[in-house]
């Protein structure tokens, strides 16, 4: 903005100008308690009672002392922060783009200094501001109308007293004038610099935005989580789906029970995505959780296993007695991981042999999900290649590891999942 821009008449008397005079008038009427009260103890103090209430350089005195015990005051009110920011966004016309403000409450006493701050400019600029609003308009009509009133009333003026002379009639009204553009100008100024102070002292502070900061990684973390769910639960099913309806028809006149068997093992896997897509959706309503279904776990094992099976891919398991044993939250993580283990299986290699195995002991969970790679992979899938990336989240959540790769033609799975002190858990082949 070129200094030019600053002066022209609709930034000093446009809305926004308009806005901010309102906002200093505010500004004002906050001061009157204090200075009230500074009014009504200063002359005690002073023992200047009688002149309290006419003498110009005691009300001056007044409004400087009064401004302290407004600092003080919102030095002392946490709430003063959220206040003063929705007063100046909604009056000194900051937009979001250009200043962000602060809209929580101050919650040390560091942060509290800044909008102690912008409270003492702002009550001080608009207790400034409004003396001259209530003062000026009826010196500048008066100086207006001064030719045709008595000749002697500036003799008896205290405050023309010293312009009191034959020019004094026809320069008068002229000097009205200019008198009126002086709250004008006074006004813009200062809500001017106002709205420039405001991002300074009404702005975050560096613990603000460490919140602020970690408020979005906790969003990004739950929405990443849902991703996950959705991916390896519903990913999964399509996959079958998918695999089952290419073999039924393929064989659809020939083995017509094959066909009834793969359009029964499509409806049931259909059913068991819809089921697992509700406990998924129930985390987003307002309900939360506790609305939801619960989480699959490796005591579920099985029924994944026979839907799997049911797409052609002959899955070898060898896996503990007692999976209900295992603690609930690496259960659940490690469901999913064999899930989508099973999943890239069918995705990428077809109906292949699969061996899956679960072991654990008193510290460590550990899955390895291995087939033999295709000899000739499908084209890639647009959009795909985010299971193995939300199979190392899972594992880095539970302070785990995975490692995945293609070794003598042989794709391999391993991921290891700390347990804190569980039972040891024999293996038992199925």
């Amino acid at each position: 903005m070129t200094p030019g821009a600053l002066f022209r008449p609709h930034a000093v008397l446009g809305l926004r100008a308009r806005l901010r005079w309102v906002h200093l008038l505010l500004g004002g009427a906050l001061l009157m308690p204090y200075f009230l009260l500074t009014n009504v103890l200063l002359p005690l103090v002073t023992g200047d009672v009688g002149s309290a209430l006419v003498s110009p350089a005691t009300q001056f005195l007044t409004f400087a002392t009064a401004l302290p015990l407004a600092a003080l005051s919102a030095l002392l009110f946490p709430l003063m922060r959220p206040l003063q920011t929705a007063m100046a966004q909604a009056l000194c016309g900051l937009e979001s783009e250009d200043a962000e403000l602060a809209t929580g409450p101050a919650r040390t006493w560091a942060e509290r200094t800044r909008p102690a701050l912008y409270f003492t400019l702002h009550v001080a600029a608009g207790g400034i501001v409004s003396g001259m609003s209530l003062a000026v308009p009826p010196a500048a009509v008066g100086l207006v109308a001064l030719p045709v009133l008595d000749p002697d009333l500036p003799g008896s003026l205290p405050w023309l007293r010293p312009f009191d002379g034959p020019w004094l009639p026809a320069l008068a009204p002229l000097a009205g004038v200019a008198l009126l553009a002086l709250p004008v100008v006074t006004s813009w100024a200062a809500g001017a610099g106002l709205a420039r102070c405001a991002p300074v002292l009404l702005g975050p502070s560096p613990a603000d935005r460490l919140r602020a900061a970690e408020e979005r990684a906790r969003r990004l973390a739950v929405r990443n989580r849902l991703a996950r769910e959705l991916h390896d639960s519903v990913g999964h099913a399509l996959s079958a789906v998918l695999l089952q309806a290419g073999a039924a028809r393929k064989v659809l006149d020939a083995d017509p029970g094959f066909v009834r068997e793969a359009l029964a093992a499509i409806e049931e896997t259909t059913r068991t995505a819809v089921g697992e897509l509700d406990s998924v959706l129930g985390l987003l309503r307002e309900a939360g959780p506790a609305s939801a279904a619960p989480a699959p776990t490796l005591d579920r094992l099985g029924a994944l296993l026979e839907r799997t099976r049911a797409a052609g891919v002959p899955v070898a398991l060898t896996a503990p007695d007692r999976l209900d044993a295992i603690p609930p939250v690496v259960s659940r993580e490690a469901y999913r991981i064999v899930q989508e283990g099973l999943t890239n299986a069918l995705r990428h290699a077809g109906p292949v042999p699969v061996a899956l195995r679960v072991t654990a002991d008193d510290t460590t969970l550990e899955v390895t999900v291995e087939n033999p790679v295709a000899a000739r992979p499908g084209p890639p899938r647009e959009g795909g290649g985010r299971g193995l990336t939300g199979i190392a989240e899972r594992a880095r959540l539970l302070r785990g590891s995975s490692d995945c790769g293609e070794r003598d033609g042989v794709w391999r799975l391993s991921v290891r999942l700390p347990l804190g002190g569980t039972a040891r858990l024999g293996d038992t082949a199925r």
